[in-house]
């Protein structure tokens, strides 16, 4: 195993496949021992490297995640930067759970705050909690949709 490679992790758990693609998601962090140990700690991840990118195997994805800064040569005129605004949001994760007030319970448990408890939206249940730099999580729970029920829409009551 590598020096670099967090115990317990080998260079099998790195999101480097050997054909073919894999997904992972990108995260601009404040401070990546704080954010290394939400994502570790309240979704149940797997530190498998940690900085300089940190990266976190999370069930079947990847959470990397660096500090923001300035261009580079591959990106010249892109600045990366934490959220601004937690009222504007373009993008979020989206964690599907088979036990959702279970999950809620537990991440609560473990100080992840939620912007409500978690709501039945007739296809799923589902809730909003936040990271430490701010940027939004969906928890969810299908349930009216595996029996073909689809979600209310802002206006059904």
């Amino acid at each position: 195993m590598s020096d670099f490679i967090s115990a317990g992790a080998s260079a099998e758990d790195l999101p480097a496949p050997a054909e073919g693609l894999v997904l992972t998601h990108f995260l601009t962090v404040g401070d990546i021992p704080r954010s290394r140990a939400f994502y570790a700690d309240v979704l149940g991840g797997q530190v498998v490297l940690d900085e300089n990118p940190c990266i976190i195997k999370v069930a079947n994805s990847w959470i990397i995640m660096n500090p923001g800064g300035g261009p580079t040569d591959d990106k010249p005129d892109v600045v990366l930067r934490t959220p601004e605004d937690p009222h504007t949001v373009s993008s979020f994760l989206n964690v599907r759970v088979a036990d959702i007030h279970g999950f809620y319970a537990a991440a609560r448990a473990k100080g992840a705050e939620f912007l409500t408890p978690p709501v039945d939206r007739r296809a799923e249940l589902r809730c909003y909690m936040r990271d430490p730099d701010g940027y939004l999580i969906e928890v969810g729970q299908a349930t009216g949709l595996l029996k073909g029920l689809l979600a209310r829409t802002g206006t059904e009551t």
